[in-house]
């Protein structure tokens, strides 16, 4: 196993090569690299796609600040080395590779993997004991599992999106929760081989795919849905499960305010003046209320009208209601506490107006904590250092660079 020699981590000595595009398997190999372990990026000499998606500098290029916004959160604490895989010399040098690796990260689809030399039997024919990650849109073994799939079209698939905005119009989340999901369960199962491997000496196949995820978030409203028969529709952003739940608008902005549960309510009704709808008939318990939400999502708004939007939520604290402002991105950015509680990590990278602000590891550990500690990688900027390890000479390697392999 080979480090990057750059700093410790639970997963230092480990080696992860990263053949991820966009988010759910670029992510899962950045969270491997929070943790210490050695993750290369492997992509087009002329940049894979996802290196420019959201530019910070539109029109500008590799390198001058036309990396996008996704790029530089998903390829944190990463190096970077172009190849062309799909040569007889590209597939030459993925072989040394990962015989040098203990995990490959790919979302590729099971045809293209073969392709690359990167399914499971050619890759334990390289390094016996090696873990394949694979995310794919829909799985491997049903009747989609050859489809391309983005987040949202898992959203839409499994019925989140049907009950997000109104009946007239579905609404899909703006944050690719799929996605990310998606990386995070990956990196859990891939922890989870690796501690195998520890034990047995035995690899695996790690499978994550866009479907399952949203599925696994989505499940306990199938569940009702399948036992009640009861065909929910879209309300907004009201609660069909309890309340007050809802977006109400302030003197100068807007609040989200949730009561679940008796405790909740009463605190609320209190709050509103309004004790005797503690014994209305109408708001017994949750579901009730989750059905007369809308008078109860109007009397808030009456409420929140009359403040502004710290008056309300001071107010709301106050009675320990939970509550919060309906933030812009950059309000987001300005908010006191996320300063005070040091999420995000301001890198610099060439040609961008400013550092970036990444997100921590979104999970903390006190002994050992995920550490940012690496911008992302400039287009094949680990390149010729990356073959070196390999064993390839200088030679060699500028052969490589006038063949179009590197």
């Amino acid at each position: 196993m080979t480090g990057n020699g750059k700093r410790g981590g639970v997963l230092a000595g480990v080696r992860v090569l990263d053949f991820g595009r966009y988010i759910a398997g670029p992510y899962c190999a950045a969270l491997l690299g929070d943790m210490g372990a050695d993750v290369i990026r492997i992509e087009k000499r002329e940049g894979s796609e996802d290196r420019f998606v959201q530019p910070i500098v539109p029109d500008a290029g590799a390198g001058e600040g036309g990396e996008g916004a996704m790029f530089l959160q998903m390829n944190r604490n990463k190096r970077g080395l172009t190849l062309a895989p799909m040569t007889e010399t590209g597939r030459g040098i993925v072989k040394r590779l990962v015989a040098t690796a203990d995990v490959v990260v790919a979302n590729l689809p099971p045809s293209t993997l073969t392709a690359m030399g990167l399914d499971y039997e050619s890759l334990v024919a390289a390094k016996p004991d090696i873990i394949l990650t694979t995310v794919s849109a829909f799985g491997h073994g049903g009747p989609y599992s050859e489809r391309t799939g983005f987040d949202g079209v898992a959203q839409s698939m499994v019925g989140a999106a049907y009950l997000t905005g109104t009946p007239d119009e579905p609404v899909k989340s703006y944050a690719p929760w799929v996605d990310f999901g998606t990386a995070s369960l990956t990196a859990f199962g891939t922890m989870a081989a690796l501690m195998e491997r520890a034990k047995t000496g035995r690899g695996q196949i790690v499978e994550g795919a866009l479907l399952s995820t949203a599925m696994a978030y989505f499940n306990f409203h199938l569940i009702e849905q399948e036992l009640r028969q009861n065909n929910r529709q879209a309300i907004g952003n009201r609660s069909p499960y309890a309340g007050p739940a809802d977006i109400v608008r302030t003197k100068d902005g807007w609040i989200l305010v949730q009561a679940i549960g008796a405790p909740l309510f009463k605190r609320w009704a209190r709050l509103m003046g309004e004790d005797h709808w503690l014994t209305d008939p109408r708001f017994k318990d949750d579901l009730a209320r989750g059905e007369h939400g809308e008078i109860l999502s109007k009397r808030t708004s009456q409420w929140s009208a009359t403040r502004t939007t710290e008056d309300a939520l001071a107010e709301l604290e106050k009675a320990r209601i939970p509550a919060g402002a309906v933030n812009t991105p950059q309000q987001a950015l300005d908010d006191p506490h996320i300063a005070a509680m040091g999420y995000l990590t301001r890198m610099e990278f060439p040609g961008l107006p400013g550092p970036a602000p990444i997100m921590e590891t979104p999970v903390r550990l006190s002994a050992t904590p995920g550490i940012l500690s690496s911008r992302a990688p400039l287009l094949g900027e680990h390149t010729d250092s990356i073959l070196n390890e390999l064993g390839y000479s200088a030679n060699e390697i500028d052969g490589f660079r006038a063949e179009g392999i590197i």
